[in-house]
């Protein structure tokens, strides 16, 4: 069974899709599971336990390319590369505040 759990976005990097203060309901998943242009949470490769959201942008043999929607505002694989397939937390599946919505 999927776990479910929630995070808030922080920032400005995946506007417009998502704002600051938005919160998000996210499925625990593993790396396999996601695919191109899901929005995902992922642990920061030079950050342990820094968590972002990013848009799964491809596969790469290291992992997961990430980047934000809003590329001025967004430290994303540009900057530290591909993310491992281990530090791929969940995708998420919805933002519940402040106007509920399913996320793609």
């Amino acid at each position: 069974m999927a776990h479910l759990w929630r995070v808030a976005v922080a920032g400005s990097s995946m506007a417009p899709t998502l704002a600051a203060d938005d919160w998000l309901l996210v499925r625990s998943t593993t790396a396999d599971a996601v695919r191109p242009g899901d929005v995902v949470v992922v642990e920061q490769p030079d950050r342990p336990g820094f968590l972002l959201v990013k848009r799964a942008v491809r596969r790469t043999p290291d992992g997961w390319w990430v980047e934000g929607d809003n590329a001025a505002a967004s430290d994303d694989s540009r900057a530290f590369g591909a993310v491992p397939d281990t530090d791929v937390r969940g995708r998420v599946v919805a933002r519940y505040w402040p106007r509920p919505r399913l996320i793609r």
